[in-house]
């Protein structure tokens, strides 16, 4: 064998790989020794650390994750190659591993010393004596101007005792001695409403002094004396000059009546400029004492950060080190490449094995093994061959006797083979429409084009999501399922099937027909609300008929015209409610669904109005507390007709108008607006119901239109299924959403969106 080998592409390839890691090394070395040198900066500069703070915490972190990305990556090689068994994989790990933990264990070591020394040097750099002087200063200068403000409450109640007996025209001349005696800078004399009695001081030349609040006259009431400390919330904004007392005390008077209205003497003192100044520079002080400790906390974690990096370029060099090592003691084992190139060329002679117990030894002797092994692989490849077809066989059996229907299409989403189940449940002879796309079949072509758009999807969102097959139920009418009896309801599940040898990888799509589970499901669910419709609503109908009969014939004659012709009116209109109402109860219980909607032109404007009359004082009977609840309307004039049914359009108003009265009953704004609005460019009228209650919680919001789902203490549930399904005999879209003003809940919306009559 010549020695002149020439080199192979994987050493070319090892060549680049080991360049291409010493340039990556070079890197993270130059970038360790910038951000070593921009911290050692940015210790003597506390500025220039807080500027570059961002920018030295956004590089640690990049240098970090790049460090762990190339250790994962160099780990997953190494892991892929034990796996995978090649040649030299061991001994490549076992190398890792040790200079690995060469230079972990002293990283390690020094990672801790180093932690500890930077967080006990970093919290010794602020001294604790200054840090409690400062807050002994705030205190003290509470303590101080507290004291004066007592002692300024305790004078003005004082001073109070000499006002009992003063009249309100001569309070003036007293308000003047009693502010020379307390020193004070204004003295004002208010009536219990907070009106402007007599003032004496600077508030004589003010036009409307600044009154005291309710809050402050109950306090003061309930204390006899308070003083409260103003202009010193905000100190920078607000100059000292500003800073005084306010006290203000109850007048007692020694008449005694119960119209004697109390009144209040308050007194202004201004506090001294220079205790004013004292105390806002100790604020100012301990304030930016603390905004400077705060910053230690992120020079430490700047510390640590730097430290975790060194100790992850110190792994990665002992890690890289190891790789670059164990590739070099691995070249012997590419000798080998010539013997398995006979192999290849057909030449199966005995091969020589090499002595010893470590790989490159084991190698040889698998190696010679391997010539010996080839005959019986061969063997062994007829014998997969024969039972994989009959394993293909076993499968074609248990697709056609499936019940479900299962289709195999390839990328372009063309039918590539189909079984017995799948022609049987959408009723299309799929076996010939093999080749064609599954979206231009006749009678199918919504089905076949939604599949199509879930494949898509789901291609396009498995990375990101993790997904390994997608589920969709579909919705085929009489002429797309080829049926001229019923629709039917379909649920399909596809999936990816593994790729060929070409990288084409076929979809699978597994459906069946839920028509009759979800036909029994909307049976039991409407018979369940037959039988509540039928004991909640019914019984009381009869009672309440015959009560507005018996009252209109009891009251006919005895009331004026005027309120025997609303009488009338308002029987008739309960009568014939109720009738509709036991129309309604009746065929819930007998066919469990809601009666057929007989599409007629309705005036929309119309009949809102003429069920509005039923929540106004005159038009009701009712007062319960969201009956009191004003319900405002905003009719567009220009709505045309709707194809509707009256009656139950009647019904989708009552329920929407009561709901959102029972939804604004406990609210601060207790309000409820009904509105309509033309959209002429798509030829739809939309009916709006809004409130201002709380809302619809998450959870409640997503299944509001199901039966008995209700945050209502005493509610059914039912009003909102009701008028889900109204809307849906009538082809209108219903929208339902919680209203926000500035991001915060403000009410409840329901939108219906109807077709205009012809």
């Amino acid at each position: 064998m010549s020695t002149n080998v020439p080199p192979h592409p994987s050493q070319r390839t090892s060549r680049a790989f080991r360049w291409a890691v010493a340039a990556g090394a070079t890197a993270m070395v130059a970038i360790g020794i910038v951000l070593l040198f921009l911290l050692t900066q940015a210790t003597n500069n506390r500025e220039l650390y807080e500027r570059n703070y961002g920018r030295l915490f956004a590089i640690n972190v990049v240098v970090a994750a790049l460090l762990l990305l190339v250790i994962g990556w160099i780990a997953a090689r190494l892991a892929s190659r034990l796996r995978r068994g090649k040649f030299g994989s061991r001994l490549l790990v076992k190398l890792a591993a040790i200079f690995a933990l060469v230079g972990f264990v002293p990283g390690v070591l020094i990672y801790v010393v180093s932690y500890q020394f930077v967080s006990r040097s970093i919290e010794s750099w602020f001294d604790v004596k200054v840090e409690g002087a400062l807050d002994a200063g705030l205190s003290l200068g509470r303590s101080t101007l507290d004291a004066l403000a007592n002692d300024l409450a305790s004078k003005t109640r004082a001073a109070a005792s000499q006002l009992g007996d003063t009249p309100d025209a001569s309070a003036g001349l007293t308000l003047e001695r009693i502010r020379d005696q307390l020193s004070a800078n204004d003295a004002i004399l208010w009536s219990g409403s907070g009106q402007l009695i007599a003032s004496a001081g600077q508030s004589q030349f003010q036009l409307n002094p600044e009154r005291p609040t309710q809050q402050q006259l109950r306090n003061t009431r309930a204390q006899r004396s308070v003083a409260i400390i103003e202009g010193l919330d905000e100190p920078a904004l607000a100059p000292t000059s500003n800073a005084r007392i306010k006290a203000m005390a109850v007048v007692t008077s020694p008449g005694v009546g119960l119209l004697a209205e109390p009144r209040f003497l308050q007194v202004t003192k201004m506090l001294p400029s220079t205790l004013v100044a004292n105390a806002i520079a100790v604020q100012e002080a301990n304030r930016e004492y603390q905004e400077r400790a705060l910053g230690r906390e992120g020079l430490r974690r700047m510390y640590i950060g730097t430290l975790t990096l060194s100790l992850f370029l110190a792994i990665f060099g002992a890690v890289l080190l190891a790789i670059l090592l164990g590739n070099h003691l691995a070249k012997p084992l590419l000798l080998l490449a010539a013997g398995v190139r006979e192999v290849a060329a057909g030449d199966l002679s005995p091969k020589p094995v090499l002595l010893g117990k470590d790989e490159l030894g084991g190698l040889t002797r698998s190696f010679a093994e391997m010539t010996q092994q080839l005959a019986d692989a061969r063997d062994a490849v007829d014998r997969s061959m024969a039972q994989v077809s009959a394993a293909r066989a076993n499968l074609q059996t248990i697709l056609d006797n499936l019940t479900a229907g299962v289709i195999v299409l390839d990328a372009q989403g063309r039918i590539m083979t189909s079984n017995p189940g799948a022609t049987r449940i959408l009723r299309v002879p799929l076996a010939a429409c093999e080749g064609q796309p599954l979206s231009a079949i006749p009678g199918i072509e919504t089905f076949g084009a939604g599949v199509q758009s879930q494949f898509d999807d789901f291609l396009s969102e498995r990375k990101q999501h993790g997904l390994d097959h997608w589920q969709q139920s579909f919705e085929l009418d009489a002429a797309q399922a080829g049926s001229p009896r019923h629709a039917i309801t379909i649920v399909a599940r596809g999936a990816e099937m593994p790729a060929n040898s070409a990288g084409d990888a076929a979809r699978l799509l597994v459906f069946d027909d839920i028509s009759e589970i979800v036909s029994a499901q909307r049976a039991q669910a409407w018979g369940e609300v037959a039988r509540r419709l039928a004991h909640e609503i019914k019984n009381p109908l009869t009672p309440i008929q015959l009560s507005a009969e018996r009252l209109e014939m009891k009251l006919t004659g005895k009331v004026a015209e005027p309120e025997r012709v609303m009488l009338a009116k308002s029987v008739k209109t309960i009568v014939d409610q109720v009738d509709a109402m036991k129309r309604l109860v009746n065929e819930f219980r007998d066919y469990a669904r809601l009666p057929a909607a007989e599409l007629k032109p309705v005036d929309l404007n119309g009949l809102v109005s003429d069920v509005l009359q039923l929540y106004t004082r005159e038009g009701s009977e009712r007062i319960d507390a969201a009956s009191q609840v004003p319900i405002r309307a905003e009719l567009d004039p220009d709505c045309p007709k709707v194809l509707g049914d009256t009656q139950q359009l009647r019904q989708v108003i009552h329920n929407l108008l009561q709901n959102a009265q029972d939804a604004t009953e406990s609210s601060a704004i207790r309000e409820v607006t009904i509105r309509t609005q033309w959209n002429k460019p798509a030829k739809r009228v939309r009916l709006i119901v809004q409130d201002t209650g709380a809302g619809f919680p998450e959870h409640i919001l997503k299944r509001a239109f199901e039966p008995y789902v209700t945050t209502k203490a005493k509610g059914t549930g039912l009003g909102l299924a009701v008028v889900k399904k109204i809307a849906d005999e009538h082809g209108a879209r219903i929208d339902l959403k919680n209203r926000l003003t500035e991001g915060a809940v403000a009410g409840a919306q329901v939108s219906l969106s109807f077709a205009v009559a012809a």
